[in-house]
Formats: structure tokens, C-alpha cells, sequence
């Protein structure tokens, strides 16, 4: 098998452009091997997995990957054999229902072998919406939009701990989810909040672990409680306000970096 030239994780905030330049998805094929790469497609995220399975599997190719196959697990015992992975450089997490995803993939022998292999450098591991929202060990389930934040707008699950630091959330600018986002942190304080925009990733590379890389066409926004000094989180129930102080907010955009381990953005050179 072919090892992926470059492994990383790529957090895509779902919409990626499909049709024209198809940037992210083109980092991902670069990521994965180029050429060389082998894709594994996991759309078990989706209620239609053979429509979206070859969606992705028409562009991969098209895209220039050497191989490309659609896993298509249904039930939990389709997930049991873990050297599956042995003949793929590559797995690509599709997009439809994060809590979906990890009841057929989570704590399986499959989830285990990608998180290992993953966090050894020999994988490189893409999820696009819902196939990013399971990147975390914290996942946003579900939630709603457009209110102030208070504790019944999120609900969390527990993800594949793939960047276990960190809550993830998509669509993010486009679905208005920094309130849902600010709560979900509220309630981990020791955890980072990334959101991601539609056709924009997040890339967490293997060769430089402390740094995150922002491309595609919106923004990633870091949400980071690490200095707040007060919330009434623990306080409050329902649908009450939530407050939160000194709450550091960052907003990148293509291009952006930001060092995870100093908890700074780093500035682009003008």
C-alpha cells in the first residue's frame, strides 16, 4: 500500500464545492497521496449512502486518486473488521447525521484502527459536516440556531476522539452557530471550539501537530475559554441566558494559522 504522502486530519464545515475548483476536496486528494491515493468512503453518516458514496467516489476519481471504494456499513457487525483500512492511504467521513455515524462506527474495532492509525501518521482522515462534527471526543449531537445561548440549544454526544481537545462545529457562519457553539464550550471549559464554514477546512497535519491550517473560501472561527472568569453555566437551567467573560474569539480566514499548544492565531506576513 501506498503511504499518504503528507497525513493529516481535514475538518471540512460541509458544502464543499463539488462542481467547479473543488479546492478542499482537491487538498484532500493531495493529503491522501495524489496520484498515489488509495480512499476509503464512509457515508454512514447518510440515509442515502449509495447516492452520496458515489458522488465522492466520481469526484475522487476525477480528482486523480489511484483507488477509490465505497465502505458501505449499514450495521455495527460491518464494522468489526479493522484490516479493512490495510489497502486504503485514506478515509473520507461523509456528511448527514453525526449521532447516525457513531452509533454503526463508534467504539468499533474499525474506529479504533482509524484513530490509531490516524494518530501514528499513517492515515489521512477527512470528514466533511457531520463527518467532522464526530472528529472530537465532545460532539455537538444537535442543536438550534439564531437565539442567545442557554443550555437547552445544544445537545452533546460523545464522538470518535479522533482531536479529542477539541468541539467541532459546521456550517457555521451559514447556519448563524456561534451561540450553540459558546454553549457547548461553556459546559467543557477545557476544551477548544472550532467552527468551521461550508467549502473551508481545518487542517490538523501530522508533520506539525501544533498548528492548525485554514483553506477554502469561508472562515474558521476558535472559540477559546481558557482566561474566561465567570460563567453562570453551572447556575442556570432551561432556557435561561447564558453569560460568559472573557471569552478569546478568533476568526481566520484561507491561509490562517493557529498554534494550538500557545493558544495564539499566528499572523499572516503582509
Amino acid at each position: 500500500m501506498t503511504e499518504p504522502s503528507k497525513p493529516a486530519v481535514i475538518v471540512i464545515g460541509g458544502g464543499e464545492d463539488k462542481i467547479n475548483e473543488r479546492k478542499v476536496l482537491r487538498l484532500f486528494v493531495s493529503y491522501a497521496g495524489a496520484s498515489s491515493a488509495r480512499i476509503a468512503i464512509i457515508p454512514s453518516a447518510s440515509r442515502e449512502p449509495h447516492i452520496i458514496g458515489k458522488i465522492y467516489t466520481d469526484i475522487f476519481q476525477e480528482l486523480g486518486a489511484e483507488y477509490v471504494e465505497v465502505l458501505d456499513i449499514r450495521d455495527r457487525d460491518h464494522a468489526q473488521d479493522p484490516t479493512v483500512l490495510d489497502r486504503f492511504s485514506s478515509v473520507f467521513l461523509t456528511g448527514g447525521d453525526q449521532v447516525r455515524l457513531c452509533n454503526l462506527i463508534g467504539d468499533t474495532p474499525l474506529a479504533y484502527q482509524i484513530r490509531d492509525r490516524v494518530h501514528k501518521g499513517r492515515l489521512t482522515l477527512a470528514g466533511t459536516s457531520a463527518g467532522a462534527a464526530v472528529m472530537g471526543h465532545h460532539m455537538i449531537a444537535s442543536g438550534i440556531s439564531g437565539e442567545p445561548p442557554h443550555k437547552e440549544m445544544v445537545s452533546m454526544g460523545i464522538g470518535l476522539g479522533i482531536l479529542p481537545g477539541i468541539v467541532i462545529d459546521q456550517h457555521f457562519q451559514n447556519r448563524n452557530r456561534m451561540a450553540r457553539l459558546i454553549t457547548a464550550i461553556a459546559a467543557h471549559p477545557d476544551r477548544l471550539g472550532i467552527g468551521i464554514d461550508e467549502d473551508t477546512a481545518a487542517i490538523f497535519a501530522y508533520e506539525n501537530s501544533e498548528i492548525v491550517d485554514v483553506q477554502g473560501s469561508g472562515t474558521v472561527t476558535i472559540i477559546d475559554p481558557q482566561e474566561v472568569t465567570y460563567t453562570n453555566q453551572h447556575f442556570i437551567s432551561g432556557t435561561a441566558p447564558l453569560a460568559i467573560h472573557n471569552l478569546r474569539v478568533h476568526i481566520l480566514c484561507s491561509g490562517g494559522k493557529y498554534h494550538l499548544t500557545k493558544r495564539i492565531p499566528l499572523t499572516p506576513r503582509i
